[in-house]
């Protein structure tokens, strides 16, 4: 399939408009997602309805925490990421074209087989998830529209790097998103990620403005993010320029792919950055990769009431029908 968004250049060449990025591709090349390739003057999606990944999760995998909770998400993906980051977690399938000389693989599925396997399975969602879903954007958005006219919730587990033309594009069948804000210095996303900061932070705030859940994800790795100063600098980011109310889950790294040489965060490191994001006024702080301690429950930000309670993927909510706390009446971010 055509690429979504793109621009025709001299000699054949195009400009990708998808992710901030902006790859200008020779004929006969990729970008550097290494899904779109140019043929002939045209930017062609590789991964186009190619799922490589598609299952059912609880929608507390993804981690969305303010939507629906304790329903089932049915979780797609293609081949491919236009990051580079040396602790990816499926690095298995979001590298495999960069890693495997240009592998593509993955079943044909259309966007209608999509939701009816989501329905089918009782998902109150669609997760685009596991890879980055701008490398498959073009998936996305038909889905997403046949998806949100049979009532189905649409859910972005993005790096953020979408172009702002895309996002808008998008952003009319798009429920939720958990973004990983990966760290607040550029030098982390150049040197690990291959990529720059402010187009994340630009995205947030553009996504906030546009009316969806917006959630933030960051993987602390031990000695490269986990920096309290720089942690009071993301907790106070996210607090005063997405909202208090936006929820911030901070996760435990364990050692992958191509940074096996750190060990698992410390829970006291995660302990710190809660206790960062409380200092900055977030409502909601989540610590996740953690079995066993209390940081997965949502409490209501005025009395302190359980509203709900997660062990594992069992969870109880005591949220009323239009998102309040039971006790003291004040308003849950959310759709529940």
């Amino acid at each position: 399939m055509e690429t979504l968004v793109y621009e025709k250049l001299d000699n054949k060449r195009v400009r990708c408009g998808i992710c901030n990025h902006f790859c200008t591709i020779d004929e006969g090349r990729r970008g550097l997602c290494n899904v779109r390739e140019n043929q002939g003057g045209r930017l062609i999606s590789l991964v186009h309805g190619r799922l490589i990944a598609r299952g059912v999760d609880p929608v507390e995998k993804k981690p969305i925490f303010h939507l629906m909770p304790g329903s089932l998400a049915y979780s797609v993906a293609t081949v491919g990421c236009n990051f580079r980051c040396s602790f990816c977690q499926n690095a298995d399938i979001a590298q495999m074209p960069t890693d495997q000389n240009g592998l593509i693989q993955g079943v044909k599925v259309s966007p209608e087989q999509i939701v009816d396997a989501a329905i089918e399975n009782g998902c109150a969602s669609i997760a685009y998830t596991y890879t980055e879903p701008a490398v498959f954007i073009e998936t996305v958005l038909e889905t997403a529209k046949i998806a949100a006219g049979r009532e189905i919730f649409n859910i972005l587990v993005t790096n953020g790097y979408m172009s702002r033309e895309v996002i808008n594009l998008v952003a009319p069948y798009i429920d939720a998103a958990n973004v990983d804000l990966k760290a607040f210095n550029d030098d982390f996303y150049r040197k690990y990620c291959k990529a720059r900061i402010e187009p994340v932070k630009e995205n947030l705030k553009l996504m906030k403005s546009l009316g969806i859940l917006v959630e933030v994800t960051t993987l602390l790795i031990p000695g490269l993010n986990d920096d309290p100063d720089q942690l009071a600098a993301m907790a106070a980011f996210i607090a005063n320029e997405l909202g208090v109310e936006t929820p911030w889950h901070v996760s435990r790294f364990h050692p992958c792919y191509r940074m096996t040489d750190r060990d698992p965060t410390p829970v006291s490191s995660l302990k710190r950055a809660v206790s960062a994001g409380k200092t900055a006024g977030l409502r909601y702080v989540y610590t996740g990769n953690v079995p066993g301690i209390e940081g997965e429950n949502t409490l209501c930000h005025n009395c302190g009431r359980v509203l709900v309670k997660r062990m594992g993927y069992g969870v109880s909510s005591a949220i009323t029908a239009d998102s309040r706390c039971p006790d003291c009446n004040s308003h849950v971010y959310g759709l529940y």
